[in-house]
């Protein structure tokens, strides 16, 4: 009978040593980072790439904790993809059970200002599973159903740092610029625009010119009220950086007739009224730079000659012509063509 219960009591021992062993490798944490990793598991991932991504994110000094987690949950092959995070002291059952169940942490991508939709998708591609191409061809294929055209969908975007998951899909993720429009463009805004007498992507328009006209934020509003001068008066806008545009040469520093003579809508020297769409991204601030713009008689500008990045501004041509003289005597001077 003592022999029997001796038996019995080292049996008992040895199972609770594996239960403790099993505990011990499914709830203490084999990781040694300090800071917060991220395992990115894209569609093309298999068991043994998760594995090794997983090992060498959380550099973990021992992978059988996970071996048996995922033989457990039976996860491998079939998985969910998504950006998952290890925090420093996680434990293997948790972090199988968040992948197993698509618990992802989200990602934070950013809208940028820039010259074309094209670099925008790029930047944001490179944040996300989701490749430019992909991107950009479901931008073309919902464009019209968005209410855009090629030529307005610049105004779709509004630069700002946004959360989203990282494996979010092309369709979904429009819908979530979409969304971030429609929350920009509240009642306020609406109202300002249409009492200035613009639509929202016409808004857009100008905030794009003032913001490729300058980059000295005291003078965007003066520059914004300039333009609505302008455009209420029926004159032609004139202004150098569509005709970049037009040309597609933003490298150029001076404008000369040669550049003028372009047959484009977008040559606000040829065409008056605004250019078919924006002519870059601009940002929340040259929006909001136009919707209050400031009210003047101002109907001329040209960069001071101290290429300071300002202006001088005139309400008359006599005195814009003098301001003009100068910049141009500073260009030769500089030597600069």
């Amino acid at each position: 009978m003592k022999k029997i219960l001796s038996i019995i009591g080292i049996l008992a021992l040895i199972g609770l040593g594996s239960a403790a062993y099993i505990y011990s490798l499914l709830f203490s944490s084999p990781f040694q980072h300090t800071e917060t990793a991220y395992v990115y598991i894209d569609k093309d991932d298999t068991a043994d790439s998760i594995r090794n991504k997983v090992q060498t994110a959380g550099q973990a000094k021992s992978m059988n904790g996970y071996d048996l987690m995922s033989k457990l949950k039976k996860y491998g092959d079939k998985h969910r993809t998504g950006r998952y995070a290890i925090k420093p002291g996680a434990c293997m059952y948790n972090l199988v059970r968040e992948m197993n169940n698509g618990i992802q942490v989200p990602t934070k991508i950013i809208i940028p200002t820039a010259r074309t939709v094209e670099k925008v998708t790029g930047v944001i591609a490179r944040s996300l599973m989701m490749d430019s191409i992909s991107l950009a061809s479901t931008l073309k294929e919902q464009m019209e159903t968005l209410g855009y055209t090629k030529e307005t969908l610049p105004a779709l975007f509004i630069p700002d740092t946004y959360e989203v998951y990282w494996d979010i899909t092309p369709e979904n993720l429009l819908a979530r610029l979409q969304k971030e429009h429609e929350k920009f463009w509240n009642a306020e805004r609406t109202a300002k625009a249409k009492q200035a007498g613009f639509t929202p992507n016409e808004i857009a328009t100008l905030a794009s010119i003032v913001e490729s006209e300058t980059n000295y934020e005291p003078e965007k509003a003066t520059v914004a009220g300039l333009y609505i001068n302008r455009v209420h008066k029926g004159m032609l806008l004139q202004s150098d950086p569509t005709v970049k545009f037009a040309l597609q040469k933003f490298e150029l520093r001076r404008i000369l007739f040669e550049h003028l003579a372009v047959d484009s809508p977008y040559n606000t020297y040829k065409y008056a009224g605004l250019p078919p769409g924006p002519i870059c991204i601009p940002s929340k601030k040259g929006l909001d730079a136009v919707l209050n713009y400031e009210h003047h008689d101002y109907l001329y500008m040209c960069a001071k000659e101290d290429f300071s990045g300002s202006h001088n501004f005139a309400i008359g041509l006599a005195e814009h012509m003098q301001n003009a003289r100068k910049y141009q005597q500073a260009l030769n001077a500089r030597g600069i063509k």
